[in-house]
């Protein structure tokens, strides 16, 4: 600092600095004029007290050298009005008199002078005061400066500093908002804003907390899944799907009191929390309402769309330990009302837990007994009824479970069906059946029986059945034509366009195609002619009551006149009695399979009967 204030002063005295000499005397006016311009000096002079503030106003000078007697108006005077004016305040003043008492000294100090030089006056001493007095104006210059530069700065600084405080906070109310944003997204669904899971879970537990500290404190949980709503999907686009979701939810809201929750657990699934119920029938009240109210179709664009719903319902108890476990339940509940059929609710009970944990465990040995091959086949004789001869078998896949033994296909394949594992069963199935059948035909060609095996939804949906079917007859050398598969009218209607596609393959193949349960399905007659089916197979529940049931007799009459004119022959399904023989025999019907004839046989059986060339 010190360094820059010395570069500083050097400048200022290398600068011409503007001296005004007020002297009434013109000899000093001369000689200090002389002398000062010799130094560099820009000098102005003024012989009297009114030129000389005329001359300082009109041209402020750096320093005046001011002669305290003189007529008129003496230089305290002109001294006094000098450092009134705010334009001249600042003007370093040195007096000049013959005069130098200290009285005379502190008054001219008292009202501004800068110096006092007595006359005579030496000229160096004159210059020195001249030069010290112009170095510290310029020193008082660099102070001033540099106390402005650091107010700027000072000011600057403060500014940014403010601009630096409001973004900050502003990034701190845009973070507190982000923040928000982001739990509310955390702890709710996008589509209709409804509580998501997580916050499901948080409310249930605050609920089992209260339950645990006030033992008359009673609440429920509803599971709802929208019956229909894949329909909509299916049909009327994703789109409309979620406006649906967002109508349902709406519609819901209106059913509910305010501290109750509503939450979305994703898709369809919709779940309730009713609050401080007295007793069961509140939350029966409620699914009954949801019911009533969803009579009306909900009114999406130009669409009227209807939505059923099937509803769970567990109650609150001390028991449950966790949130999950009473979701569970009512979970559970909602899928025991699914199985009654559209719109209906249950009431969770122990029960259904428990049939859910055997319904798990036995999908997990299921899934194990095919590792551990502990399938085998059955085969069932299908009769000629014309003849009374055996025509050919279908082939049944039985379970045979290391602990629980005999396990029925009715426990087993809806499950294999429901977790895929119907597919592996099913290529298993075709190919021991077809092995099988293979060893007969080597030791029975004459008999020209044929092997009817069945093939599942999921089964007929996959992209390389064909070849899959290939592969298994080279393996097993069976030629196509002694091989039959019974197809479902829901696999075939599922995508009848490539269901066809696929038949045609089949029967290029020489395959006898028989549909399964018909009259069970969609029994849609449009089809029936476009798919050209080999046979048309009753089922059991219309042959149970044909000899008692006016209406069944007349169904199968109706089914076997269709079928013949469509040049297909018939099977019925659950022959039992001589009775039941020989009035599908009179029917016309072609083949029939039942206990009557015999139930379904393991492999040696089968062997054994078709050896014994049965007659009926």
């Amino acid at each position: 600092m010190q360094m820059s204030s010395k570069k500083s002063q050097k400048n200022f005295l290398k600068y011409q600095a503007n001296i005004l000499v007020v002297d009434d005397n013109q000899d000093n006016l001369r000689l200090l004029s002389k002398l000062l311009s010799q130094k560099g000096y820009q000098v102005r002079n003024a012989i009297n007290g009114n030129t000389a503030l005329i001359a300082a106003k009109a041209a402020n000078p750096d320093l005046i050298l001011l002669d305290i007697q003189m007529p008129d108006m003496d230089g305290y005077q002109v001294c006094q009005i000098l450092k009134k004016d705010p334009e001249t305040y600042d003007i370093p003043i040195i007096f000049l008199t013959a005069m130098n008492s200290v009285i005379d000294k502190v008054k001219a100090f008292s009202i501004g002078g800068s110096d006092y030089i007595t006359k005579p006056f030496h000229l160096e001493e004159v210059l020195i005061r001249i030069e010290n007095l112009l170095k510290f104006q310029a020193a008082k210059a660099e102070i001033r400066q540099l106390n402005s530069e650091l107010e700027n700065r000072v000011s600057d600084r403060t500014a940014e500093l403010e601009r630096a405080n409001e973004k900050l906070k502003q990034e701190i109310v845009e973070r507190q908002r982000a923040e928000k944003r982001l739990l509310h997204m955390a702890w709710h669904d996008s589509l209709t804003g409804l509580p998501n899971r997580s916050l499901l879970i948080e409310e249930l537990q605050t609920c089992l907390n209260r339950v645990k500290s006030d033992p008359d404190y009673l609440f429920a949980v509803l599971f709802l899944d929208c019956d229909r709503f894949k329909l909509v999907n299916d049909s009327l686009g994703h789109l409309i799907g979620d406006r649906v979701l967002i109508a349902i939810a709406d519609s819901l809201k209106y059913c509910l009191n305010d501290e109750d929750i509503l939450a979305r657990l994703g898709s369809d699934e919709f779940t309730i929390i009713i609050k401080n119920i007295q007793d069961i029938s509140d939350a029966i009240y409620l699914a009954e309402r949801i019911h009533k109210q969803w009579q009306f179709p909900l009114n999406i664009d130009q669409y009227d769309v209807f939505i059923n719903a099937s509803i769970g319902i567990a109650i609150g108890s001390p028991a449950y330990q966790k949130p999950e476990h009473i979701l569970r339940d009512a979970d559970i509940a909602m899928y025991q009302a699914k199985k009654l059929g559209h719109t209906h609710y249950q009431v969770f009970e122990a029960s259904m837990h428990d049939h859910v944990l055997k319904r798990l465990q036995l999908e997990t040995d299921l899934r194990l007994a095919i590792q551990r091959q502990e399938f085998f086949l059955q085969y069932q004789p299908i009769i000629s009824l014309c003849s009374g001869k055996l025509a050919g078998f279908e082939a049944l896949i039985r379970w045979q479970h290391p602990q629980q033994g005999f396990v029925s296909p009715g426990e087993f394949i809806p499950i294999a069906e429901e977790t895929g594992l119907i597919v592996p069963m099913g290529l298993w199935v075709l190919r021991e059946a077809c092995q099988t059948m293979q060893s007969w035909v080597k030791k029975f060609a004459e008999f020209r029986l044929h092997i009817s095996v069945n093939l599942s939804v999921k089964q007929f949906r996959q992209p390389n059945l064909i070849e899959m079917i290939d592969q298994i007859l080279a393996e097993t050398q069976l030629h196509s034509q002694y091989l039959k598969l019974e197809i479902t009218e829901t696999a075939i209607m599922d995508n009848a366009e490539s269901a066809n596609r696929l038949l045609k393959q089949l029967k290029a193949r020489k395959i006898k195609l028989s549909l399964d349960d018909f009259g069970t399905g969609y029994s849609s007659l449009s089809y029936l002619h476009r798919f050209h089916m080999d046979t048309l197979k009753i089922d059991r529940s219309f042959i149970g009551n044909i000899s008692e049931d006016r209406d069944s007799l007349e169904i199968v009459e109706a089914i076997v006149t269709l079928a013949h004119q469509l040049k297909m022959d018939v099977v019925a399904e659950g022959v039992e009695t001589l009775m039941h023989f020989n009035q599908l025999r009179n029917l016309g019907i072609e083949f029939g399979q039942g206990y009557f004839f015999a139930k379904p046989l393991d492999a040696n059986s089968a062997e054994a009967l078709i050896r014994s060339k049965p007659q009926w």
